[in-house]
């Protein structure tokens, strides 16, 4: 094992895959030349100059070139800089990158990945701040990935670039400098397997991103008072890992599913209504959801950190489930 950064192994894992298929290739702003806003191109830069390139700010023509690229067989990856700009080419992704495969029957092979930050940061402000998974997990089509760790994001960009069909990978801004084990051998994360990043017994909790880290810390708070808990890391949100969160649910008979996305419709609102059509029996308490409050994302570093979801809503969610005990 060796220990880099999230955003190590995420530019280790382009260059392993560009220099394994030439038809891979990476496009996107800033990237070429600056390395990307957030650094995961810098190991690369000097590499690949006719494969690594800038782009115009130009969503709409960033993301159709890229469909038309995968249409005659290329791996495009696209940066898209910031996930909230993912709205201003949302035609290409809706209309055309998530459909055609179907559209086609299958004759029109997606290899297309669009990758990028998402996600709170320090006062990024409401256009530079949104987690906004759910929105393509309600349109079927894509697949989506959300790693949480080094080791996570290697093993699943590198099955989604082998992958036949469009990918989304969300990756959290407060997640690259993170370091974490990785090993020296090459290897793939299935799509739709979760990690049980802490086992427990008390009460489950299914999360992703950075609220899996916030998730661990309030396991640890609460260890200390005798309640133990189970972190679920889904790692993919298309497709999730019902059948462990069931098996995990069975075992504690409670649940908690903790997002940074805004609370309302948010992707935990379809965990919480799976488990309660599938498992309601194994349910000593009611589930409880955990998101950001329904408001735009606020400048100001009090009104942020009060939007925002972190351990301390965890820890308040798991004292109240057990207080039927």
């Amino acid at each position: 094992m060796k220990v880099i950064t999230f955003s190590e192994a995420l530019g280790e894992t382009i260059l392993e895959e560009m220099e394994r298929d030439h038809t891979i290739f990476t496009y996107g702003e800033d990237i070429g030349k600056q390395g990307g806003i957030f650094g995961a191109y810098k190991s690369l830069l000097g590499k690949f100059p006719d494969r690594i390139f800038d782009t115009p700010i130009s969503e709409e023509v960033i993301y159709g070139s890229a469909l038309g690229a995968a249409l005659v067989g290329m791996r495009p990856i696209v940066e898209f800089h910031f996930a909230d700009f993912l709205f201003t080419g949302i035609q290409s992704i809706t209309l055309q990158i998530e459909k055609i495969r179907y559209m086609t029957g299958g004759q029109g092979k997606l290899h297309l990945i669009l990758r990028g930050p998402d996600g709170v940061s320090n006062s990024a402000a409401a256009q530079h701040s949104e987690s906004i998974e759910t929105i393509f997990m309600h349109v079927p089509g894509i697949k989506i990935i959300i790693p949480s760790t080094p080791y996570d994001i290697k093993g699943l960009l590198k099955t989604a670039l082998r992958s036949n069909d469009p990918v989304i990978c969300f990756e959290h801004k407060s997640l690259y400098a993170q370091k974490g084990e990785v090993p020296e051998e090459e290897y793939l994360i299935p799509f739709g397997k979760a990690d049980i990043k802490r086992p427990g017994q008390d009460i489950t909790v299914v999360t992703m991103s950075r609220m899996v880290h916030e998730s661990l810390k309030a396991a640890q708070e609460l260890e200390k008072e005798g309640i133990n808990l189970e972190v679920i890391d889904l790692r993919t949100l298309v497709p999730w890992d019902k059948e462990t969160v069931i098996k995990s649910v069975q075992k504690t008979n409670r649940l908690i599913i903790a997002h940074e996305t805004w609370r309302r419709a948010g992707w935990g609102a379809e965990i919480a209504s799976t488990i309660q059509e599938e498992a309601f029996d194994f349910l000593d308490a009611p589930i409880i959801r955990i998101g950001a409050r329904n408001v735009p994302m606020p400048f100001s570093p009090v009104l942020q950190n009060y939007v925002t979801p972190d351990k301390h809503n965890v820890v308040t969610a798991a004292k109240q489930l057990m207080e039927g005990i």
